[in-house]
């Protein structure tokens, strides 16, 4: 039995902790670069925050995230500051992991990206990055790795490193918000590194819990119970910990390509891609596992949250097609999601007459 699990340095969890962030991040300095989303809600959600680290002596540099980032959107010149806080979900979070990385460490983001850059590893650790989500669903937090989009080249991609583990993720279930997608999300973050092929002791632990969690408060969290958000916090961090010790699997070497190609939210792409991708690696587990647990997997998964193909159906998620999603397109979405790092954790290797097959299912 060998592995390593890595997160970030520190974690502080819990209602009404926002509140205790400039004490948090005094020992990183007195200028903060804050990053949050671009819209009224975002930017009104932001202002307490702000307030609060300005009131105790922070000087803050406070930019707006407009969507998911980009490789073209992370580039400098960056201001001088001593650390970066990402105010968000999950775009925002990457954005400034990916910020706070090239900050430190010369070159374009090209240099470091994997697929379509160089896929240099970082030499320097970046600036102390402080991540406080406000969606209950990627798990960005607690990751190594910034998804960035190229829309140049139709398809996201990873800067990723074992330095970029935030130096503190702050998760206050007050203000994280549950939707469907996130929600969704976060649960197929927790199923997909259970039956990965590098499943470990540790990850195997998170994700039974955090299964369960998600089984119990999903549907609460969306219509805004209190408890119910904090659970699905917890479940939502717990997945981004076992995606970055035990990897993904199809659903996530889906969804990168066709967020690069579509423009369209990754959350939603993993919930419309869950129940087709579930099928038909249930269905391929049976018939070519050989002498392994996944079976077993398969099946305590089942035993944990039901029918895995049966919540986006409950949840009204809608199919690929919402997103714009065309069937002559397939070909070139098989081939991209074959080469993407997700794909290499599915606990099977599956054919492309599989992959097609999920893509008119999930359709």
């Amino acid at each position: 039995m060998q592995f390593e699990f890595a997160t970030a340095t520190r974690i502080v969890f819990g209602r009404g902790k926002l509140r205790e962030l400039p004490e948090l991040v005094r020992p990183f300095g007195h200028t903060a670069l804050v990053l949050t989303g671009d819209s009224p809600r975002a930017r009104t959600a932001a202002e307490p925050l702000l307030r609060s680290l300005q009131d105790t002596g922070i000087q803050t540099i406070h930019r707006t995230v407009h969507g998911e980032p980009t490789v073209d959107s992370v580039r400098g010149p960056y201001p001088s500051v001593n650390m970066v806080i990402a105010f968000g979900g999950g775009s925002v979070l990457d954005a400034g992991k990916a910020i706070a990385a090239l900050m430190t460490n010369d070159g374009d983001p090209l240099d470091y990206v994997e697929v379509i850059g160089r896929g240099r590893p970082l030499q320097q650790p970046p600036k102390p990055f402080i991540a406080i989500p406000t969606t209950a669903g990627t798990g960005s937090e607690v990751t190594r790795n910034a998804v960035l989009g190229a829309p140049q080249h139709r398809v996201k991609v990873s800067l990723r490193s074992a330095l970029m583990l935030p130096r503190l993720a702050l998760l206050d279930p007050d203000v994280c918000v549950v939707t469907p997608a996130c929600g969704l999300d976060a649960l197929t973050q927790l199923i997909e590194p259970f039956v990965s092929r590098k499943a470990n002791p540790m990850t195997d632990a998170l994700c039974r819990e955090g299964m369960r969690r998600v089984r119990k408060s999903l549907r609460a969290a969306i219509d805004g119970d209190a408890d119910a958000r904090a659970e699905m916090a917890l479940a939502a961090m717990w997945s981004g910990m076992a995606l970055a010790n035990a990897g993904l699997g199809a659903v996530h070497g889906f969804a990168g390509p066709l967020g690069g190609m579509y423009n369209a939210p990754h959350g939603a792409l993993c919930a419309a891609l869950l129940s087709a991708v579930w099928e038909i690696n249930e269905r391929a587990v049976r018939e070519r596992a050989g002498n392994t647990d996944l079976p077993v997997r398969f099946a305590e998964v089942r035993a944990l949250i039901g029918d895995p193909g049966s919540w986006p159906r409950d949840l009204s998620i809608p199919g690929l097609r919402a997103f714009g999603v065309r069937t002559e397109d397939f070909p070139i979405i098989v081939e991209k999601a074959r080469a993407a790092s997700s794909m290499k954790g599915n606990p099977v290797e599956l054919t492309d007459t599989e992959l097609h097959e999920i893509l008119r299912r999930a359709w």
